[in-house]
């Protein structure tokens, strides 16, 4: 069984091989293709792949290559997980919004789209070559905004599914709140990437949020970064991008005082990359714990396991919604619980949602079509229009402003931009 992993050259992909090696029951590879344009990290982090399976005596072989044809070709599986600009760009989408007044971050808000715009093409161009060089490939995408590019991948009619870490994250972390193993643990998880609430904990099947809520509400709440008495308010437990939503203004002030999430992470890989060139290193450095991703590769594992291995659990993905949340429209993408064959995702009914939760669902999937738009065609005016349709902008002056600064920012990662 071949995996490809495209952007193969991130400082995080020990911590796939990691799971990989853990997990080899659950998905029995014989091949792990590193794909990525950078040839030095490249050799850094398969040399440190290849150590870490030996000494795990996993027995897949590890293949890098700058190719995407080449990695992809025969691969069962595409996992992607790219950067374009890398960590540079990502500075500029924390850094450029904070000037104008907006929450800095590469996900969500200006940020967020400044990061679609330049990744959609490029993610699109690996997928036609996928179809093209591994047609029966799934492809799993990891890179951000998921949503947005889980999206184009499927209207494009690839074979895709969008994967987050978030509800592992939670699954994980409720079950250790409450002493049981993490299978005994599911999830009332509804929402789009990076916009979801857990409105139900369920173990064995029972609910238990409000206990949790009521013995562990404090540890949950500085777990996302909210006031507890909000939590408890609400009786659901935001995502931590809620945050970004529920307290704008406040993180604002946070982000201009301290330096960048993207200048923090430069530093640790420039730190992880020297561990990965030691030939003695053989396991994952206790520092890409906080390198951010956790869990995502049992997540990761768990999801091509299921749609090579036709198992038919439940995992929380991102899909389209066709009918399953009806104030939204068909092709737009959601992260909820769903069944996975081989066949693909298939979304779970999920409980009516309060128009709280699904007003703010409705304006960000707004959003997301104009985003989609523009990354897709071009031009300052779409960039402007899906900027003031988003939650977190919404003004005119404000949204023609950032646009400009934007494509000028990114104008090199956008064929169609000029200066």
């Amino acid at each position: 069984m071949k995996l490809a992993v495209v952007g193969g050259g991130s400082t995080y992909t020990p911590e796939l091989i990691d799971g990989f090696a853990r997990l080899r029951d659950e998905l029995p590879l014989t091949e792990i293709a590193l794909v990525d344009p950078d040839p030095n990290r490249l050799e850094l982090v398969s040399g440190m792949a290849r150590r870490m399976l030996a000494h795990a005596g996993h027995p897949a072989r590890v293949v890098a290559t700058g190719s995407v044809e080449e990695g992809v070709a025969g691969a069962h599986a595409v996992l992607l997980q790219l950067r374009v600009g890398g960590q540079a760009a990502r500075n500029v989408d924390e850094t450029l919004p904070l000037e104008c007044g907006c929450v800095g971050q590469e996900t969500t808000g200006a940020g967020g789209l400044a990061k679609a715009l330049r990744t959609v093409p490029v993610v699109l161009d690996i997928a036609a070559k996928v179809r093209e060089h591994a047609p029966d490939a799934w492809i799993v995408d990891f890179t951000n905004p998921v949503g947005i590019v889980t999206r184009a991948l499927l209207e494009a009619g690839h074979r895709a599914i969008g994967l987050c870490n978030v509800a592992i994250g939670f699954q994980r972390r409720f079950a250790a709140k409450l002493g049981v193993a993490p299978e005994r643990i599911s999830l009332g998880h509804v929402g789009l990437n990076h916009l979801t609430w857990e409105r139900a904990v369920f173990l064995d099947g029972v609910d238990v949020l409000p206990r949790l809520l009521e013995s562990h509400g404090e540890e949950i709440a500085q777990d996302i970064g909210l006031p507890v008495s909000l939590i408890r308010h609400l009786g659901v437990v935001p995502s931590y991008y809620l945050r970004y939503f529920y307290e704008h203004d406040a993180v604002v002030e946070e982000q201009r005082s301290k330096p960048s999430r993207a200048a923090e992470v430069a530093a640790m890989e420039a730190t992880l990359l020297e561990m990965y060139a030691d030939p003695s290193v053989n396991t994952k450095p206790e520092l890409l714990e906080k390198r951010g991703g956790a869990f995502y590769s049992e997540a990761a594992v768990a999801l091509i396991a299921s749609l090579l291995g036709d198992r038919g659990d439940t995992q929380v993905v991102n899909l389209r919604n066709d009918g399953t949340l009806p104030f939204l429209s068909d092709d737009a993408v959601i992260e909820v619980p769903a069944t996975i064959t081989a066949t693909g995702a298939k979304a779970l009914p999920v409980d009516p949602v309060e128009p709280l939760y699904a007003g703010l669902m409705a304006h960000v999937t707004a959003y997301e079509t104009l985003a989609l738009d523009a990354a897709l065609h071009g031009g300052v005016e779409r960039v402007s229009d899906a900027l003031l349709a988003h939650p977190l902008i919404g003004q005119a002056s404000l949204s023609d402003d950032l646009a400009r600064r934007l494509v000028e920012a990114n104008h090199r990662h956008l064929p169609w931009a000029t200066r």
